[in-house]
């Protein structure tokens, strides 16, 4: 489990194709502190550290991963967002994220506003009930509120220190973004559909 609270950006070294797989090897200093069999969300998806070297370490991906998720589009020398999964003593700072993420967006737009950001995201329709007005919504692994919800659009606010420390100082219009909706959300959906059959 994670907090949507990124620690730190890592950039994408190595990019290695076996089969449907695809091994990326990950810069970061934050590796020395890993352990292989231990879970890293990167940009949002929790993926399995399988080998560390350094500063550098790996993981793998499967070909249903890469098809739900914006990583099919990484590229060499990308940064991208790194938690490490939260600790039980740790304080929940974000909301609880877990890695598993439900839709891709895209950014439709970027303005700025007296030193912050405003970001605006399509994503698909099937979605838009999960998503309410100041509740929360994980994108990219950076735990956000939601703001101004529509059917198939909504933005985040973003503050300084957010925006130079995460991957959103990257972001263009037209990127492909990874989307985990809220759990409770999602439960009380789920809830919410089978008994009121």
């Amino acid at each position: 489990m994670f907090t949507g609270i990124i620690e730190q950006l890592g950039l994408v070294k190595q990019i290695i194709k076996e089969q449907e797989n695809v091994h990326f090897v990950i810069h970061t200093p934050l590796a020395e502190q890993l352990k292989i069999d231990q879970s890293v969300a990167h940009n949002g998806v929790c993926l399995t550290v399988v080998a560390i070297d350094g500063h550098d370490y790996t993981v793998t991906a499967i070909l249903e991963t890469l098809q739900l998720t914006n990583l099919g589009q990484w590229k060499e020398g990308d940064f991208i967002n790194l938690e490490r999964a939260s600790v039980q003593h740790s304080r929940l700072d974000g909301h609880i994220v877990q890695g598993h993420v439900d839709s891709t967006g895209t950014v439709a737009n970027i303005s700025e506003a007296g030193g912050s950001w405003y970001f605006t995201f399509n994503f698909p329709t099937e979605f838009a009930h999960l998503l309410v007005n100041k509740g929360s919504i994980c994108v990219n692994g950076v735990s956000l509120t939601v703001v101004n919800p529509t059917k198939d659009s909504f933005s985040v606010a973003i503050i300084p220190y957010t925006f130079e420390h995460t991957v959103f100082q990257h972001l263009k219009k037209g990127d492909l973004i990874n989307l985990e909706y809220d759990i409770i959300g999602k439960y009380i959906a789920r809830y919410a559909a089978l008994y009121n059959k």
